[in-house]
């Protein structure tokens, strides 16, 4: 299976390297997301999510990049060569953005509602409903809409209203008795379900039962006409070092002036009243390309609502619970086992328990004297932000570096940051233009005479929702050098300033002695290219050679010139890679030896891994941080080595093989930017995300509800090892 014709072109006319488009790659990615909603195979509610995840995925592409290209026209409107070349892009990505909205409502409406229908689940119209359903309503709309609804009309004395980013309105011509006609607009109340269900299984959207129903907020008029619309605004922050003086108060105006940023689309339900579409686009500004009608219901990214209210177990993927290994669920505390030997967590299969039961346990451990940690993005009602309250609490030295510019977290981390303050944990903001996106844990345990360090290191955020949605790779170690250079990392991080960091950069990080750790953006870079360059130089001396290497993004043209030059030195090249691939596979002379695929499934691919022969001594390494120029110059990344025989050999005759094996849900990109999905022919079918599952539930303690994972402190290790012992 082809997916359908995005077609990234290489965008290398002017460039020595044959390179793809990121964001028409990016698109080709969210297109592989939609072939899941297409899917017979998947499970019918899995398909809708898929379709949720895939509208929610194209507001963001939206916002940010979307919006950063816009601001390159406004930015190069002195150089016209330059600003055609940055308009020829917008118009490309509308282009194929449109194409691919297209596709989702295609698949809505073709396929989904229909086949859903079929099972019993229904979206109904409230002008197909039967009097005793639409009287209903109108009562569910008396008591609990018209309250809290504020019609908005426009004239000289009511200014066309500031339209909040991604919320659904309705925009209304309303026409008095003699005939005049004015316009107005009303807000969908974000507070309640946009699926208003009816009955088990049958629902109405709340823009519909809002629209029946509009008449009664205008009772001297008839409204004529009502179109649904939604605006998407350009939400990219941009902060210049020299105007901040309070990194936080910073972000909270500069998010507050994202509210009111420019739009870049606006959506709006097709047959819409030309009156009302005029009015929206000159209020708005925006050009007539720039709108798209929509021939279903806008904000496809409420479907989720779909798929959590809907319990019909057997159209959904079989229920997994992670599990614990069974070396965590010994009756030996979090620390004995850690210092027993280095522990690999492969989650989502392997449960994010053991990473909280170790803050936890630092938290309560009276040996514990301080917990240093990175916090990027984390939830609600954090059992790892209470951990460090407590710890806090018991006069334990807890510092956490809280990143305030996690993009469309930032509001969540601003509170965050605040209520750890206040329970008295030292908490910092990392560097300003730099943002803290390792993931680190660093406890500090007095044991006998001396001290110890006990440390956590992840591909994935301290989040228990996304611990159970993404695949991520984490590392339980006390290794002396590896712990020791997790200490210079987060004394970086908290006694630096920016100017400090420059000036390692430019020293090529003199000053910063690193035994283990590899560090953007001091060395992250200039290491990755020295990795692949030694496997260019083994291949030519005839000395074994090969890289596989699994990411999320691969951008960074240096990078990919080295992987171009390794390819013709003969390097076997795998790479797995979930997202933006702008490398091109397959060019004769150029990459003959690479073979890019990518794996769409229930979990999100999320983990870095990479594995270097190095003439036969293979070395294993595990990275927060993709390639990509924002990881390598513009973020605080760790990569780190994998030394622990066990550990490494779980990586590479487990992890990487069955996720290179898969040809269910893998896909393989061709030289010429289309992606193929893989099928398994006369071979065994793999699909190695069940594959995984499979082998956690043969060598595990089976772990319950994820209630138990966010229970109160110890308590989720405490009912495993009672498990385990009743087992």
């Amino acid at each position: 299976m082809t997916v359908a014709a995005l077609d990234p072109s290489p965008v290398a006319q002017k460039s020595p390297l044959p390179l793809f488009d990121r964001d028409l790659s990016w698109l080709e990615f969210n297109q592989r997301v939609l072939a899941e909603a297409t899917n017979p195979d998947v499970p019918l509610l899995e398909r809708v999510k898929f379709l949720s995840i895939c509208s929610n995925n194209l507001d963001e592409f939206f916002m940010i990049r979307v919006g950063e290209v816009r601001d390159l026209i406004i930015a190069a409107a002195d150089e016209e060569l330059v600003e055609e070349r940055h308009k020829a892009k917008l118009e490309a990505i509308r282009r194929r953005s449109y194409r691919l909205l297209e596709s989702m409502y295609s698949c809505l409406g073709e396929q989904l509602i229909p086949t859903l229908k079929a099972q019993g689940i229904r979206i109904d119209k409230v002008s197909e409903l039967g009097k005793r359903e639409r009287a209903a309503l109108d009562d569910y709309f008396i008591r609990s809409l018209e309250p809290i609804l504020t019609p908005l009309a426009i004239d000289p004395g009511h200014p066309f209203p500031l339209l909040a980013n991604l919320t659904l309105n309705l925009g209304l011509l309303l026409e008095s008795e003699r005939g005049d006609q004015h316009a107005a607009l009303l807000k969908i109340p974000e507070s309640l379900p946009r699926f208003y269900a009816i009955e088990p299984n049958r629902f109405v959207m709340l823009e519909d039962v809002i629209a029946s129903n509009a008449g009664r907020l205008f009772p001297s008029l008839r409204v004529r006409a009502v179109a649904a619309f939604r605006v998407v605004r350009n939400s990219d922050l941009s902060i210049k070092e020299e105007d901040v003086q309070d990194l936080l108060k910073t972000m909270e105006s500069e998010l507050r002036r994202r509210d009111r940023r420019e739009v870049v689309l606006i959506e709006i339900e097709i047959g819409a009243h030309d009156s009302i579409l005029k009015l929206l686009v000159e209020s708005t500004q925006i050009e007539d390309a720039d709108v798209f009608f929509a021939p279903g219901p806008l904000k496809l990214g409420d479907l989720m609502q779909i798929y959590t209210g809907t319990n019909e177990v057997k159209l959904k993927d079989e229920p997994f619970n992670p599990r614990i290994p069974t070396r965590l669920a010994s009756s030996d505390d979090i620390f004995s086992i850690i210092a027993d030997g280095d522990i690999l967590l492969h989650r989502p299969y392997d449960s994010f328990t053991a990473v909280i039961d170790l803050v936890q346990s630092a938290a309560e451990d009276p040996g514990v004297e301080a917990i240093k940690m990175t916090l990027y993005r984390t939830d609600r009602g954090s059992p790892i932000i209470e951990a460090l309250t407590l710890a806090a609490a018991r006069g334990k030295q807890v510092t956490a570096v809280v990143e305030l510019q996690a993009r469309f977290d930032e509001r969540k981390n601003i509170g965050w940051a605040r209520h750890l303050e206040q329970a008295g944990v030292q908490v910092v903001y990392g560097l300003l233009g730099i943002k803290t996106h390792c993931k680190a844990c660093l406890v500090v345990r007095r044991e006998g005479e001396g001290l110890r360090r006990y440390l956590h290191l992840s591909t994935g955020n301290y989040n228990a929702g996304t611990g159970r949605l993404y695949t991520d790779l984490d590392l339980l170690t006390c290794d002396p050098e590896m712990a020791s250079d997790a200490a210079q990392l987060m004394n970086l991080l908290t006694g630096f300033t920016v100017t400090d960091v420059q000036g390692l950069i430019e020293a090529k990080g003199a000053g910063l002695k690193w035994k283990r750790l590899v560090v953007s953006p001091m060395d992250y870079l200039r290491w990755t290219i020295d990795k692949i360059d030694r496997e260019t130089a083994n291949a030519q001396a005839g000395k074994p050679a090969g890289i596989i290497a699994k990411m999320n993004a691969l951008v960074e043209p240096t990078v990919i010139e080295a992987l171009y030059r390794a390819s013709r030195a003969g390097v076997k090249i795998d790479l797995l890679v979930r997202g933006i691939c702008c490398l091109v596979p397959g060019v004769p002379g150029v990459s003959e030896t690479i073979d890019v695929m990518s794996v769409v499934d229930r979990f999100l691919e999320h983990s870095r891994v990479f594995r270097f022969v190095n003439g036969g001594e293979a070395e294993v390494f595990i990275a927060s941080g993709d390639w990509m120029p924002r990881n390598f110059i513009r973020r605080i990344e760790a990569a780190f080595p994998v030394l622990d025989p066990n550990v490494r050999r779980r990586i590479e005759q487990e992890i990487l093989p069955i996720s290179m094996a898969d040809n269910v849900k893998g896909w393989t990109l061709d030289a010429d930017g289309k992606y193929h999905r893989r099928t398994p022919g006369d071979a065994v079918p793999i699909r190695s995300q069940e594959k995984f599952i499979e082998i956690a539930r043969a060598d595990s303690v089976r772990l319950g509800p994820y209630e138990e994972i966010i229970s109160r402190p110890g308590t989720a290790r405490r009912k495993a090892k009672k498990r385990k012992k009743q087992h």
